[in-house]
């Protein structure tokens, strides 16, 4: 794999504070919300990340990771929508509940596969896309992510 240029790492370096931050909102508030400044730097910093996805990887053309991008931009998109509350009435916060949970999950996976496939340097975790060490987290993550939106909608709904 091709040495990270600086505007991999300005990409990479997004996508670690969008998730350290993103995390902390979602423990504390257990809600993403953009009146919380953890959360507008989670939501501002995966726009970065996902905008200066869309401008990597060009050799290989469209691949997975823009379609990540682009599901990111839009769920972006339908979260903020959704929390101004200008579709879907009551069901709002549960809309917005999933689009910004969704970041995690676009998050994770490029991360994961990115990181398992570059590092220890000259000896890479995996060297396969379909490696089942790969296939296991994407499993996991996806798992989670389920689990955290049941745990959300439960507490918009105490809280509604």
């Amino acid at each position: 794999m091709p040495e990270m240029s600086l505007y991999g790492w300005f990409h990479t370096i997004m996508g670690i504070v969008a998730l350290l931050t993103g995390l902390y909102s979602l423990i504390k508030y257990k809600v993403i919300n953009s009146q919380n400044t953890s959360a507008k730097i989670f939501l501002i910093s995966t726009l970065i990340a996902a905008v200066t996805a869309l401008t990597l990887y060009k050799q290989g053309g469209f691949g997975v990771g823009h379609i990540l991008a682009v599901l990111t931009l839009l769920a972006l998109m339908v979260g903020r929508i959704n929390e101004k509350g200008l579709f879907f009435g009551w069901l709002a916060p549960y809309f917005q509940a999933i689009c910004y949970t969704s970041l995690f999950l676009f998050h994770s996976i490029p991360a994961i596969t990115d990181g398992l496939r570059r590092l220890p340097v000259g000896d890479p975790v995996i060297t396969t896309f379909d490696d089942p060490l790969l296939m296991s987290f994407y499993a996991a993550f996806l798992l989670i992510y389920f689990v955290v939106l049941v745990l959300q909608m439960l507490w918009i709904k105490r809280n509604t």
